[in-house]
C-alpha cells in the first residue's frame, strides 16, 4: 500500500478554523485522474489540490486542483495555499515563484510570514447584462440591485457581479442557479474600498465558498470598468466573505488599470496550517 503525505491548511485568514480550508497533496505524479477525483471527495473540502513536477520551460511546480464535483482549471485559494504550505516544507523560497496549472504559468509571490500573493491572469470584461436571472438565482429582486448591475469578468475564471444593497448580501442564498457564470453577489462601500461578498457556486460541487481567490481578481476588473475604482494607476481593495457561513476570510487585493481597463489583478492572503499526515493511494477506478 502507498501512502500520499498532505496537509490541511486555512487560507485568507490569520487563525485557523476560518477562511478557506484546502488539501494539499504531495507526490500526486503517482496518481492519474481518476485517483485525484476519488481523494478530493475523500477530503470532501471545496478544493484540494495536487502537487506535481512541472512540465514547462520556467514553471517552479505544476498544480491540479479539484472541488468534490470536478477539475478546475485555475483557483485563488489552492494556489496560494499551496504556494505557502511548499514554503514551509522547504520545497520552495521564499519570492516569486512560477506556479503551472490549466490557465497557463501564473507567478505566485510567497512571503516569509505566511502571506502569499497570486497574480490573475488576462483580464477580461464584458458588458451590462440582464441581472433577471441571476438575481432570481441567489434570491433577490430588482430592487436588491445597485449600479453599475451585472458584468461577467475575471482573470482567469469567469464570475457573474452582482453588486446589491448592503443589507441585501445576508439575504442571498442559492436558488435554482442555471445561469451561465457563478454569481458574486456583494456591496460595495466606496469609501473604505470594502467589499462585502458572497460566491455560490454549487455547479462546480460548492454551495457556498468560504473566500474565493479567482473572482477576487475578476472584482478589481468589474471595479475599474465599471467607475468604481480609478481608471489610471494602482488601486487597493479588500473583500470581507464567508461571514455568512462562520468561515471569516479576508482577501487582499490590488488592481493596475491604464485608461479604464484593468491590466493586472492581484490578491493576497495568509495560510494558516491545521492538520497533516498520509493518506492512502485509491486503487486505480479508470
Amino acid at each position: 500500500m502507498t501512502w500520499l503525505a498532505y496537509e490541511i491548511v486555512d487560507v485568507f485568514t490569520d487563525r485557523p478554523f476560518a477562511g478557506n480550508p484546502l488539501a494539499v497533496v504531495f507526490g500526486g505524479e503517482l496518481l492519474d485522474t481518476d485517483q485525484m477525483r476519488a481523494l478530493a471527495r475523500e477530503f470532501n473540502l471545496s478544493e484540494t489540490v495536487f502537487v506535481l513536477p512541472p512540465t514547462v520551460e520556467g514553471a517552479t511546480y505544476r498544480l491540479r486542483i479539484f472541488t468534490p464535483a470536478t477539475e478546475l482549471p485555475f483557483a485563488g485559494h489552492p494556489s496560494v495555499g499551496a504556494a505557502v504550505t511548499q514554503y514551509r516544507r522547504g520545497l520552495v523560497p521564499a519570492g516569486t515563484v512560477h506556479q503551472e496549472c490549466h490557465a497557463g504559468v501564473l507567478p505566485v509571490h510567497i512571503h516569509e510570514d505566511g502571506r502569499a500573493t497570486l497574480t490573475g491572469g488576462t483580464p477580461s470584461l464584458g458588458p451590462v447584462i440582464d441581472a433577471g436571472p441571476y438575481l432570481a438565482a441567489v434570491g433577490l429582486t430588482a430592487e436588491d440591485l445597485v449600479e453599475p448591475g451585472v458584468r461577467i469578468a475575471g482573470c482567469g475564471i469567469d464570475f457573474a457581479y452582482v453588486p446589491v444593497r448592503p443589507e441585501a448580501v445576508a439575504r442571498a442564498a442559492a436558488r435554482s442557479l442555471d445561469v451561465p457564470a457563478d454569481p458574486y453577489v456583494f456591496a460595495w462601500d466606496e469609501a473604505s474600498r470594502v467589499a462585502h461578498v458572497r460566491v455560490f457556486a454549487p455547479g462546480i460541487g460548492l454551495a457556498e465558498d468560504p473566500a474565493t481567490g479567482s473572482a477576487a481578481l475578476g472584482l478589481g476588473v468589474y471595479l475599474v470598468g465599471s467607475g468604481l475604482l480609478p481608471p489610471n494607476g494602482d488601486s487597493t481593495y479588500t473583500i470581507r466573505q464567508g461571514i455568512e457561513i462562520h468561515r471569516p476570510s479576508t482577501l487582499e487585493c490590488t488592481v493596475s488599470a491604464v485608461d479604464g481597463a484593468a491590466v493586472k489583478a492581484t490578491v493576497t492572503g495568509y495560510v494558516v496550517p491545521v492538520a497533516r499526515g498520509e493518506i492512502t493511494v485509491p486503487p486505480f477506478v479508470g
